[in-house]
């Protein structure tokens, strides 16, 4: 079966046609409004707690459940856009978030909130791998795609960024304004999305059938692994529950594995796993993404609970991260075409490691002079980490599969997230209640972000002078062709 592709996008090695770039702005819209859709809700998580009158376990379950959503229905979610169309996807999917988005503001109960937030996380499963992968079917391999997928990883940053502002500023009115808010801003991307992305054909029925078995296993299994990690942070939870989770999820992990070899029509082609740069980058962003959210968990509750700061405050404190927004979309390519992806990203994962051990010494008595060098740091590293990351995994994939290599991305993303947050609440609570005069708990809990990105830097090390060859012309002779000489690490 065959998906029917866009027109293609680019017109030239450096300049797009104004639909082109009409059609890149709706999706970096999409993936703005879930950047910041996700910042503004880590801000005001302690007010959350507050008025709900619940624990801090329970309020975690708020970011959790989410990915919980997020993480379980990814690999269906971007397989679907392959098989099912991705302009029908990435629409039905956006109503679907803007809707529980505003169900979430009316909340008056933790578990309402949890739902809401869990439906939420599973439509943006089945909208961002729709959305990237018609940017990486619309635009031509090599420079027009690294530019138009530079400037989308910079959109995603900045909506992090200013969510993290926009989220302060919010909370101070009102904590429900972090729901309402980006029900209004889905809207008008919505409606700009309804007649500026190109409409496609009626999907061909595959002629094996459609694989029910593969797509349900692993989204069990994935939810089933995903819940198995947020149950970590909750001591009390009992291992009983967590063991039979991971069990279970393992299970229907080897079945799947046991369904897609034997499926004439496979979900999930595992032949693409053999890719040792999709593998490298998959790897680098969960660790990665772990590591950036398992920080910045660390440092919203240090600096709001242990310091006394307000969500606005935090957010201003955190702003400095936001510098990526800026360099993603300007210096990263220059980079990218001059260094390679490999170099880039494993530069941006020496400078976070820097960063996180800058912030070890942490004390009750730290002003802010003493925490920007780690802000600033850390926001150079975003920007040279998350864009080229995106390229690396989804270089040299046949266009039928790019939905499937986006959702395989964004499970990494996802999974290394609720990873690292998990982790290091395990390790908070372990080591000393942040609630009370200590920073035993902080200070422990911190290490797990510098462990995480030091194994990132590690594994894309092994991608450093490699040459790769991609199935559908690779970047390299893109570059080429446009005057660039081709670099040996150009991919991860």
């Amino acid at each position: 079966m065959s998906t029917p592709q866009p027109p293609t996008l680019g017109d030239g090695a450096d300049r797009m046609s104004p639909r082109a770039w009409g059609v890149l702005l709706v999706l970096c819209g999409a993936i703005f409004l879930e950047g910041i859709d996700v910042a503004m809700l880590n801000v005001a998580l302690p007010t959350i707690r507050a008025d709900l009158g619940v624990s801090t376990g329970s309020v975690s379950w708020v970011m959790s459940a989410y990915v919980l959503g997020y993480g379980g229905f990814m690999l269906l979610g971007g397989r679907a856009a392959d098989l099912l169309g991705r302009r029908r996807m990435f629409l039905f999917w956006l109503a679907v978030f803007t809707a529980f988005s505003g169900l979430g503001g009316f909340a008056t109960e933790g578990w309402v909130l949890i739902t809401a937030r869990f439906v939420t996380g599973a439509a943006a499963a089945f909208m961002a791998p729709a959305g990237l992968s018609i940017i990486t079917t619309g635009f031509a391999e090599g420079r027009p795609r690294n530019k138009a997928l530079l400037f989308y990883a910079g959109t995603a940053a900045a909506g992090f960024s200013l969510g993290l502002v926009v989220g302060g500023l919010l909370t101070a009115v009102d904590w429900r304004w972090v729901f309402f808010a980006p029900v209004v801003l889905a809207s008008l991307i919505l409606l700009a999305a309804l007649f500026l992305l190109p409409k496609e054909g009626r999907p061909e029925r595959p002629s094996n059938g459609f694989d029910v078995a593969g797509a349900i296993s692993v989204t069990g299994a994935m939810l089933l692994l995903v819940l198995t990690v947020v149950r970590l942070e909750e001591p009390g939870a009992g291992w009983g529950w967590t063991a039979a989770a991971l069990a279970g999820g393992l299970a229907l992990l080897a079945a799947f594995v046991a369904l897609e070899r034997r499926s004439a029509a496979p979900l999930v082609r595992l032949g693409i796993l053999r890719k040792g740069s999709l593998v490298r980058a998959n790897l680098g962003a969960m660790l990665f993404a772990g590591s950036f959210f398992g920080f910045q968990f660390v440092v919203v509750f240090y600096l709001q609970e242990l310091r006394g700061w307000s969500s606005l405050e935090t957010s201003l404190a955190l702003l400095a991260v936001g510098v990526d927004a800026v360099l993603a979309p300007t210096v990263t390519p220059r980079l990218v075409n001059r260094f390679g992806n490999v170099r880039v990203i494993f530069g941006g994962l020496v400078l976070a490691t820097v960063a996180y051990a800058l912030f070890l010494p942490v004390g009750l008595d730290w002003t802010y002079a003493a925490m920007f060098p780690t802000m600033i740091i850390l926001g150079l590293a975003f920007a040279l980490v998350y864009g080229p990351l995106t390229i690396a995994a989804t270089d040299g994939v046949a266009e039928e599969e790019q939905g499937l290599a986006g959702g395989l991305l964004y499970t990494s993303f996802q999974f290394g997230s609720a990873l690292g947050l998990s982790v290091v609440a395990a390790v908070n609570a372990a080591a000393g209640d942040s609630s009370q005069a200590g920073l035993d708990g902080f200070r422990a809990a911190l290490v797990v972000p510098l462990v995480a990105v030091a194994l990132a830097a590690a594994v894309t090390a092994f991608g450093l002078g490699r040459r790769t060859k991609t199935t559908t012309g690779s970047s390299h002779e893109a570059l080429q062709a446009a005057g660039h000489g081709a670099d040996p690490g150009r991919t991860a």
